[in-house]
């Protein structure tokens, strides 16, 4: 039995490994430890003893061992106690002690990996007894255990032994070694239930490994597999390959004997039984390949004649039936194989100017089986050749061999059409399935050529610059952003800038609508917005039209921006779509995210030569989203609604399954532009940003009115009878308690708050009075605006200078009140979350406030963004007030630690009222903070 004792001195914590045998406890870390091998590999033993001569051990008993002291191996009689390697294992695998026990833990852990692998074999022991041993090893086994016993300290080594030996030697480690990894085998899976610790999972003794073994006992086994090395003795033209039998020894597959000598009475290290044993496994290598029974007729099976038949057969899936059963397949060196098939997809005629129209227009394109030599797709007639050919063929200077799939494939060359994006995708991708497969695929012609252009957005072979109207000097990746926004849009394609807040977008679309001088630009944005893209476009294109379609006074124009919301193209979406527009773009372009909305079908309804949406978050909270924005910006390009979420949403979102989302990826990479301010290269420049979550307790008025609602509501939600119903309290379960959260008055609708109902307030107070004094400017965000109302006449009461904007502000006000706070006029900016939280540029401010949580982090970093961003040149501090014990601390956790319940909460409020009432009142009951 072993246990692990716990020490603690001071802030420091040491455990010491300790060992009870037959009831009397031994500190092994102090032992020196040496593995004893058995009359069968399980009867092995660990013998411990104290390596200093002493009585640290308490000795059950003694024997001589043989030690290295100054370069010579020396005799000693060592009290001691044996261990049987059963009761051990769960100790070696933590052993870092004396140098010998810390070999014994590396061996202990290197064996329990192989075991894990599935690398035990049943077989006999030369006693005769059944015996599990270790294999087969692979090279990388050999080269880890053979680097492993190198390193063997002589201590490892001393095994007792006769005290009237005549030679004194240390045991080759190697040799003991495998020993022991034949005890750990022979071990395991003969105790049914015993199971031990190892990399974070337990490897279990399964008890049908017993009844395995004991039907192996009554055969032979030497410890062979059987090995086919094919050879060419001749003009691959004319003569056929040559089969030979050759036997890997399975404890070392380094190590290779030729049956011919086994036959001839050699033994090459193997017992008498070794011949019989090639003999069964060159059996049962037969009954997966019938082309070797013909050699079981002879008394010495070694060579096979094969003919083209064979040939055939081993390539059409012979080969893969025989290493499925252990049996390796060496073709000759001199023989390639290296030939291999894809997919070509093409596009007739030359490259249209407006590619993205051919595509969305054009039928089905052609593809078909290409084969590659070393990468190197073949010609039409080396296709012809390889169709007619023998299963070896000669290519390029070189014999080639041609599995029957390929040759099938080079007369059948012609593949079902595909539309004309989805081959886009496919070249893209890299890959398409054919058949329920999955294989490689490359564009011909003009449509290869265009894939390798746009698949690095942030990349390409048109040079870096800007247009000579613009009055400012772009950044690097700002250009480069220009450079892929220039490349899309003359392709007739759309795109999706995507880089954070803050890093330059709308100087980015500037710099494109002079660059394409191709007649008006439409800019539909929050009406918050419409000030800033004024502001920007006089500054950085001075002399550049601007009008607003926006409130009483309307109009359009033929050449320079127009500017107008998201609420109002929606209600004049009709006389916007009859003007002609050379671009239209969607800032802040989650707005349209909901494909159904009448904003986003209003959207679709205005035409223009190509489409461009700006957004920091293109994916908010579910792949929906993205189809939503890019197949406004590119139509087609993601197929239908139904058929994406059918072939990418469910496998990305709910599966996890990494390589589809890989493949996505790379569909949307070129035509979305995605730069963070944390990326190398991006923002140098930009200040540092640190974010604090404060825990803040709730008052005694808050807890009972949290516990109220909890009770009151959850009993609502046990009695609803429709998901409608129930859907409806979740909301209002979330909603009540984040505004107790809040203060007491928020949930009550009263007029004024007072501090001393409620702690947040009061952390509030306490960070707002310490920036106002060092002359700080802040934001504080809540996603209420009635608690905004009351923060904004509580802080009027304490004399603090604040301003409120909400979606109920006058753009006209709007715009003064960012001029006032950005002058340093208002140290205090109160915000609501939706109507702020996106396309301000307020870097006066140095502190971020969240007074209440979202329940999406990508939207509190927009609003974050507001102050981190371009121009700001102090450190920004984020505050994040929590309310300890309740659901908005058990969201802040859920949200940083991405635990299980984190896709819900990200889904938003109404995800959760797809929890179960126990998880839902877990959640949001109330604990001791």
């Amino acid at each position: 039995m072993f246990s692990l004792v716990k020490a603690t001195a001071g802030r420091s914590v040491r455990f010491t490994v300790r060992c009870t045998v037959d009831g009397v406890e031994v500190q092994v870390g102090q032992c020196a430890m040496v593995f004893e091998p058995g009359g069968v590999p399980r009867a092995g033993t660990f013998f411990l003893h104290d390596p200093g001569g002493g009585s640290e051990v308490d000795a059950s008993a003694e024997a001589v061992v043989t030690l290295l002291e100054n370069g010579e191996v020396v005799a000693r009689r060592a009290p001691g106690r044996r261990v049987p390697v059963a009761e051990a294992l769960p100790l070696l695998v933590s052993q870092h002690g004396h140098p010998s026990a810390a070999f014994w833990g590396a061996a202990a852990r290197l064996a329990l990996h192989m075991v894990a692998r599935g690398r035990v074999l049943p077989g006999v022991h030369p006693s005769g007894a059944d015996a599990w041993r270790m294999g087969p090893f692979d090279v990388v086994d050999v080269e880890r255990l053979r680097a492993l016993a190198a390193a063997a300290p002589a201590s490892a080594r001393s095994i007792p032994l006769d005290p009237e030996a005549d030679q004194l030697v240390l045991p080759d480690a190697e040799e003991l070694l495998r020993e022991f990894f034949d005890a750990v085998a022979d071990v395991l899976p003969r105790v049914a239930g015993a199971s031990v610790p190892y990399a974070g999972q337990e490897i279990v003794a399964v008890g049908e490994f017993r009844e395995w073994a004991q039907q192996v006992a009554a055969g032979v086994d030497a410890g062979l597999r059987v090995s086919l090395r094919l050879e060419l003795r001749g003009d691959p033209a004319t003569v056929p390959f040559i089969a030979v039998v050759r036997l890997r020894d399975l404890a070392d597959p380094t190590r290779v004997v030729d049956a011919e000598a086994l036959w001839a009475g050699e033994s090459h290290g193997f017992d008498d039984r070794a011949t019989f044993e090639a003999m069964r496994a060159l059996r049962r290598a037969a009954g997966a390949w019938s082309p070797l029974e013909s050699l079981l007729a002879e008394a010495k099976p070694v060579e096979l004649e094969l003919v083209d038949e064979d040939v055939v057969d081993l390539l059409g899936g012979g080969e893969d039936r025989l290493v499925a059963m252990g049996v390796d397949v060496e073709w000759p060196p001199e023989v390639s194989r290296e030939l291999n098939a894809r997919v070509s997809v093409s596009a007739p005629g030359e490259r249209p100017d407006d590619v993205a129209a051919f595509l969305r227009d054009s039928g089905p394109l052609p593809m078909s089986w290409e084969l590659t030599l070393g990468g190197e797709p073949l010609t039409d007639d080396e296709m012809d050749q390889v169709a007619k050919s023998r299963p070896v063929v000669r290519l390029r200077d070189q014999w080639v061999l041609i599995p029957p799939e390929l040759a099938r494939k080079a007369r059948e060359r012609a593949l079902p059409p595909v539309p004309a994006y989805s081959g886009l995708g496919a070249v893209l991708i890299g890959s398409v399935v054919v058949d329920d497969v999955r294989v490689e695929a490359v564009g011909a012609g003009w449509l290869g050529e265009l894939a390798d252009r746009i698949a690095d957005p942030d990349d390409g072979p048109e040079p870096l610059g800007q247009p000579p109207e613009l009055a400012a000097t772009l950044r690097d990746y700002q250009q480069r952003g220009l450079r892929w926004l220039e490349r899309m849009t003359s392709l007739g394609f759309g795109g999706c800038l995507a880089d954070d807040m803050g890093l330059g977008k709308t100087i980015m679309l500037i710099s494109l609508h002079l660059r394409r001088a191709a007649g008006p630009t439409l800019v539909v944005c929050p009406a918050s917005l419409l000030g800033n893209w004024e502001r920007e476009i006089a500054k950085f294109a001075p002399g550049t039209p601007v009008r607003r379609f926006h409130g009483s006074q309307r109009s359009l124009a033929d050449s320079g921006f127009v500017l107008t919301t998201y609420g109002t193209m929606r209600v004049d979406a009709a006389e916007l779509a009859a003007h002609r527009w050379g671009m239209v773009v969607a800032d802040e372009a989650q707005h349209v995210k909901n494909r159904t909305s009448g904003t986003a079908k209003a959207l679709r309804e205005i035409p223009a030569e190509v489409r461009v949406a700006m957004t920091g978050t293109p994916v908010e909270n579910d792949l929906g989203e993205l189809w939503a924005i890019l197949d406004w910006t590119t139509p087609g390009l993601l197929g239908r609604m139904r058929e994406f979420r059918a072939g990418w949403g469910r496998a990305v979102e709910e599966d996890r399954d990494a390589p589809t989302a890989q493949r996505l990826s790379r569909l949307v990479r070129p035509f979305l532009l995605r730069r963070r301010k944390s990326d190398p290269g991006i923002a140098p420049e930009l200040p540092p940003k640190t974010e604090t979550d404060h825990l803040v307790p709730l008052t005694a008025e808050q807890a009972d009115l949290y516990q109220q609602v909890v009770r009151e509501v959850m009993a609502e939600i046990r009695g609803s009878t429709t998901e409608i119903a129930r859907r409806g309290l979740v909301l209002k379960l979330l909603v009540g308690l984040k505004q107790v959260c809040n203060h007491p008055a928020h949930y009550r609708k009263e007029g004024v708050a007072s501090a001393a109902r409620s702690v947040k307030l009061q952390a509030l107070d306490e960070l707002l009075g310490t920036i106002v004094a060092e002359d700080g400017a802040v934001l504080v965000f809540t996603q209420y605006v009635q608690m905004a109302r009351l923060l904004e006449k509580h802080l009027a009461d304490l004399g603090i200078p604040a301003q409120l904007l909400h979606g109920g502000t006058p753009v006209a006000q709007r715009d003064e009140m960012v001029r006032r706070f950005q002058a340093g006029q208002v140290p205090v900016f109160l915000l609501s979350l939706k109507a702020a939280g996106t396309g301000l540029n307020l870097t006066r401010a140095d502190h971020v406030i969240h007074y209440d949580r979202w329940w999406n982090p990508a939207v509190e970093e927009q609003a974050t963004d507001r102050a981190h961003r371009i121009g700001q040149r102090k450190p920004v501090q984020v505050h994040r007030l929590i309310a300890q014990g309740t659901v908005e601390e058990r969201i802040a956790e859920l949200l940083a630690h991405k635990q299980e319940l984190a896709d819900a909460i990200i889904g938003g409020e109404a995800a959760l009222s797809e929890l179960s009432d126990a998880e839902l009142h877990r959640l949001v009951e109330l604990r001791s903070a």
